[in-house]
């Protein structure tokens, strides 16, 4: 495991971290608003460095990066920017990229605007940036306004003001923070989470929130046309549980990004707890690796690939649910 810092201008530097063999694909994790590197849990990335040279970073403004915003505020898409000179720095012509939450939509800004810099993109938790509306199979259409709301026990928290909590009480409003984000399905170990976000804090050097992502400008992020005609192969992470981005989402999803395909993970949320490690990562490996093998003829699969982790290729991960079809098609 290895560390460095990108200097993306002379006002940004972001923190990163590379782990994994070096001789095989890079995988770019991108995180969600707010949230360091470390927000991927150790074990999912540990699980994803088996087959991938796997690199995470600090968005701006989190973690160990540039605390920037207030004397050079920036836009979303200025994010996603973060990302190509991430992989410039490690001087990666083409990765693969895994974004959840915000950085779900970072990675549509990146299917877009940077196809030819990803080997495969994989969402999750996040919402489409398009405005085709969500198709039924009876032929009915829901606009994209219409869509499910964020849950409404998620947006009372949010509205509580920011405060200094201390250490101890920072920590009890986060543990709360992912019980609600969990979802209701997968029993939610708080100990777990607390455990996690003391490793953030240390690794920030400080225990206040980062709550510049929410001031700075969204605009400019539809990317409707761009989606609907890319080529990249894209995997859709379906939640059952998640209370951000609630079915249909992951649908809406699937059906406006060309070619995407739909993956459920059982009892899933917008929390990344253990329990959800395993057949998480081996959805992810079993889109990435499989284009990994298409992108070099003749090559085939390891028989390592996973089907899930560990398993010979061409087995499924009963723990997995696979849709063979684009919703609504």
């Amino acid at each position: 495991m290895n560390q460095r810092f990108v200097q993306v201008d002379p006002a940004v530097r972001l923190w990163s971290e590379v782990r994994g063999d070096p001789r095989d694909s890079t995988l770019l994790l991108i995180m969600g608003a707010g949230a360091s590197g470390l927000g991927w849990p150790e074990g999912l990335v540990d699980a994803l460095a088996v087959r991938h040279r796997v690199i995470r970073y600090d968005h701006r403004d989190t973690g160990r990066s540039s605390r920037s915003f207030d004397t050079h505020p920036y836009r979303i898409v200025d994010l996603a920017s973060d990302a190509i000179a991430v992989l410039d720095a490690y001087e990666v012509e083409r990765a693969h990229i895994v974004g959840h939450s915000l950085g779900g939509m970072l990675t549509q800004l990146l299917i877009a605007d940077h196809p030819e810099r990803l080997l495969s993109a994989t969402v999750m938790g996040t919402g489409a940036l398009s405005s085709t509306p969500l198709s039924h199979p009876d032929g009915s259409r829901t606009p994209v306004d219409r869509l499910p709301p964020i849950d409404v026990r998620v947006l009372e928290l949010w509205s509580h003001p920011h405060e200094d909590r201390g250490l101890e009480g920072e920590l009890d409003h986060r543990v709360e923070h992912w019980r609600l984000l969990n979802g209701d399905q997968i029993p939610f170990d708080s100990e777990e989470f607390r455990a996690s976000e003391r490793r953030v804090i240390e690794h920030a050097g400080r225990y206040e929130a980062p709550m510049t992502h929410g001031r700075a400008d969204h605009s400019g992020m539809d990317r409707t046309e761009e989606l609907a005609r890319t080529e990249v192969p894209t995997l859709v992470v379906s939640a059952p549980a998640e209370p951000v981005f609630p079915p249909p989402h992951a649908d809406h999803l699937a059906q406006v990004i060309a070619g995407a395909r739909l993956v459920e993970i059982p009892g899933m949320g917008h929390a990344l707890p253990r329990a959800v490690h395993a057949p998480l990562a081996a959805a992810v490996l079993d889109h990435t690796l499989a284009t990994d093998a298409r992108a070099r003829p003749g090559a085939g699969i390891s028989p390592r690939s996973p089907g899930r982790l560990g398993a010979a290729a061409g087995e499924e991960d009963p723990g997995v649910f696979v849709s063979r079809r684009r919703p609504g098609c």
